[in-house]
């Protein structure tokens, strides 16, 4: 996430806090699930948005947060919403927001280090320039090369890291939030709805989108280039088990 926090994320996302007693049954939700996960109960939000899709945040098990959309609440039935919550409990106890941070900060390294590199590249190609005529260019020229290759192709190779990253993670939270509510059904019911029902009207921030159960800004049936193991996927594995 680099430059985001929590709260930030949050705020970007339109998050407000679950508080009220239309949010009971939720609330009861989250902090079941956090004495069978072992961690303390997550701070609870609700996004005012009609896609079904939720997400946790926070840099550590003892200050984080689970969101769900009020699409969830709305369309998920009770098994289905325990499921959504266990993934992202199993999230929480499993660190993976911590992680992930981590490697969205690499993401930013590497883009700021290609521009580093571009930047002394421009600026010795100049004053070499000046000081040794034009014979004095060939090794700038090959700094201003590397660095061009670096800022072209490197964000892309991390973000490759990114994405797959992701995905290993989401098959390990769908696991483990099925362990967690001891109900495998329940979240491939709710994968299914989400598959059958979303249209990636969400639009997030490209830099949060792994964050969530499925990627907000496109359908249950996009998979080229996701940050998402496919759905289909997901259902079948957690119908496996």
């Amino acid at each position: 996430m680099c430059q985001y926090d929590e709260r930030i994320v949050l705020s970007s996302t339109g998050a407000h806090p679950a508080e009220g007693p239309e949010y009971t049954y939720l609330n009861n939700v989250v902090e079941g699930l956090a004495i069978a996960a072992g961690v303390p109960p997550p701070k609870v939000y609700v996004i005012d948005n009609p896609e079904i899709n939720a997400f946790a945040a926070g840099k550590d098990p003892q200050h984080a947060s689970i969101t769900v959309t009020a699409g969830a609440l709305q369309a998920l039935n009770r098994e289905e919403l325990e499921g959504v919550v266990a993934h992202e409990m199993s999230h929480v106890r499993n660190r993976d927001v911590e992680f992930m941070t981590f490697v969205v900060v690499l993401v930013g390294v590497v883009s700021i280090l290609s521009h580093i590199i571009l930047l002394s590249a421009e600026m010795g190609a100049v004053s070499g320039g000046r000081r040794r005529g034009r014979g004095g260019r060939g090794g700038s020229l090959i700094f201003l090369v590397v660095g061009l290759i670096l800022a072209i192709l490197a964000p892309f190779a991390v973000a490759l890291i990114e994405f797959a990253i992701s995905r290993r993670r989401e098959f390990l939270a769908d696991a483990g939030g099925a362990e967690l509510s001891r109900n495998p059904e329940g979240p491939a019911s709710a994968l299914e709805k989400i598959m059958k029902t979303n249209q990636g009207a969400m639009k997030v921030d490209e830099a949060i989108s792994p964050l969530f159960i499925s990627d907000p800004n496109k359908s249950g049936l996009s998979n080229l280039f996701a940050t998402h193991p496919p759905l289909e996927e997901r259902i079948k594995r957690l119908r496996q088990m």
